[in-house]
């Protein structure tokens, strides 16, 4: 088999996957690539990776060239923390207002518009630019941020030209609406990997699933990395970490397909999609 073109989201979230694997305490013989969703996500479409976290909206849109590794997601059940809109009036208040997006987000864009559409039933202006909160407001009466972007613009006080901030955690509002658990991301390996190296396949999934019980076993060591990229508390870290969850069982995987059903209703995907998961019939 040769080495692995794998795909790291470069956020503290992605950490208890993938600090046994960077510091060599679980072997897989990989060339790891770094960046956002959104590249990760194109580099996986365009064949340049073999395994990376996909946002969810983009396995629905590119099912046909990803197989699902099992027991593995970015997902929390509620509040997630790291996915937040930022607003100077109250969600339900910007009918009609603009909204900025970060360039960086695809699953999360994609909730945002399902619950604007079907749970807040707002009509907004959207645009798209990098993730600066100031000047993204600069621009917009409402910015959203994912990640690292997020955790660390949500610490402290929040305040816009001497008002306060209002700050909706996306996944606390699809908990509320749907009463179900949010899938961000799942881990995939690309069809051509797998029809190529199909021997191969239950051994790198099996040591993913190891990186990930070793990551929890060692929350310390998680927190001290994460709090050197972020410069957050350890108090903040060490709750996040028990927020997001890396779980893909039968509950994720129902709550899954519901916010697919969304996205295919607000016309983000074409189709309904099925979940083609390793170790499962392949269509």
């Amino acid at each position: 088999m040769k080495k692995i073109r794998l795909g790291q989201v470069d956020y503290i979230n992605c950490l208890p996957v993938y600090y046994a694997i960077e510091n060599g305490l679980v072997p897989v013989e990989a060339k790891m690539v770094k960046g956002p969703p959104t590249k990760l996500n194109q580099m996986f479409i365009e064949g340049k990776l073999d395994i990376t976290p996909i946002s969810s909206i983009e396995f629905a849109r590119h099912s046909d060239i990803a197989v699902i590794l099992p027991d593995l997601s970015i997902s929390a059940d509620g509040e997630v923390q790291s996915i937040l809109l930022f607003s100077k009036v109250p969600v339900t208040e910007l009918d009609g207002l603009k909204v900025c997006l970060p360039s960086s987000s695809a699953t999360s864009v994609a909730l945002l518009k399902i619950l604007f559409e079907h749970y807040y039933q707002v009509k907004v202006e959207y645009f798209v630019q990098d993730p600066d909160l100031s000047k993204m407001l600069a621009k917009a009466d409402a910015a959203l941020l994912i990640g690292d972007d997020a955790l660390m613009a949500g610490v402290g006080a929040l305040r816009w030209n001497g008002r306060a901030l209002y700050v909706t955690d996306l996944g606390l509002a699809w908990k509320e609406f749907t009463d179900q658990k949010m899938i961000y991301a799942l881990w995939v390996i690309h069809r051509n990997f797998v029809e190529k190296y199909p021997g191969d396949v239950g051994a790198v999934s099996a040591s993913f699933i190891k990186a990930k019980n070793y990551g929890f076993a060692n929350i310390p060591a998680l927190i001290e990395q994460a709090a050197k990229k972020t410069g957050l508390s350890p108090q903040a870290l060490e709750e996040y970490f028990k927020t997001i969850r890396y779980e893909f069982a039968e509950a994720e995987q129902k709550a899954l397909l519901t916010f697919f059903d969304y996205a295919y209703k607000s016309g983000l995907i074409k189709e309904r999609v099925k979940l083609n998961i390793w170790g499962e019939k392949i269509g």
